[in-house]
């Protein structure tokens, strides 16, 4: 045995099968397109693997002729970006099947459709990773990167993914000035990243809510305050109920735009 595939062997941060990979991966990365290129290798959860990869074998029949992607999806948009939103995680054939956020599935439409209403996507549909679109000052983020089952990840499956999320908002900070959270999950997962990514965090932490604003001041001198905003999921279950509208969607992410200067 070599001595590489020793260490791999070993636990080493450059075997994608190691639930530390993520921890040992995250922080080295000096680039987005660097901080991608280790996440769509990462095996780190044995349950979310097995899944992701069961879907884009069985398929959907609407989609029986598609080659799913079947692998963690990045985060897409430029890395200067002022404002991240941060979802759950790829749907099963969604993301895992078109290999980017957001892309091809309900919950994607009712997304861009908002985010091209207010300037900050070339267009307002999501079908595949070369349809042309493009994000304007906006970057998609995510606690967790893998498909999960019934889309709940496990506590585990969302601290093992959690140094991925916090060195993307730390490769996106010296710009970074609004985050728009889709969700109490994603909620819940981002704040104690932003906590250690050098903003303060209110002690009690605030509670989600949709159209809650909160604004953390910067631990460090020279960096910005961030604007946090919450909103409702555009899950299918919450715009078919007329819990999340679209107006009401735009309206947020107007109101984000103003505060990231876009």
């Amino acid at each position: 045995m070599d001595e590489a595939r020793g260490t791999e062997a070993s636990g080493s941060s450059t075997d994608p099968d190691d639930p530390a990979f993520p921890a040992r991966r995250a922080p080295r990365c000096r680039s987005l397109d660097a901080l991608d290129a280790q996440v769509v290798r990462c095996r780190a959860c044995p349950r979310l693997v097995a899944w992701r990869e069961e879907v884009a074998a069985t398929k959907r029949a609407a989609f029986r002729d598609w080659e799913y992607w079947g692998r963690p999806v990045p985060g897409f948009g430029p890395p200067d970006a002022a404002l991240a939103v941060v979802g759950l995680a790829p749907a099963a054939h969604g993301g895992n099947r078109t290999g980017r956020m957001f892309t091809g599935d309900a919950s994607g439409d009712f997304l861009f459709a908002a985010l091209h209403a207010v300037g900050l996507a070339s267009q307002a549909e999501a079908t595949h990773a070369g349809d042309g679109l493009e994000l304007r000052g906006v970057r998609l983020a995510a606690p967790v990167h893998c498909a999960p089952p019934d889309n709940k990840p496990t506590p585990r499956e969302r601290d093992n993914c959690r140094p991925w999320l916090a060195a993307e908002l730390e490769l996106l900070s010296p710009g970074l000035r609004t985050v728009v959270v889709l969700g109490a999950f994603g909620w819940q997962a981002l704040l104690p990243v932003l906590g250690a990514a050098g903003w303060q965090v209110p002690r009690p932490r605030p509670k989600f809510g949709h159209g809650v604003q909160v604004t953390l001041a910067a631990s460090d001198e020279g960096r910005a305050p961030l604007h946090l905003l919450g909103c409702y999921h555009p899950s299918q279950r919450n715009t078919s109920t007329g819990r999340l509208t679209l107006a009401m969607l735009v309206e947020v992410f107007r109101e984000a735009a103003r505060l990231s200067g876009l």
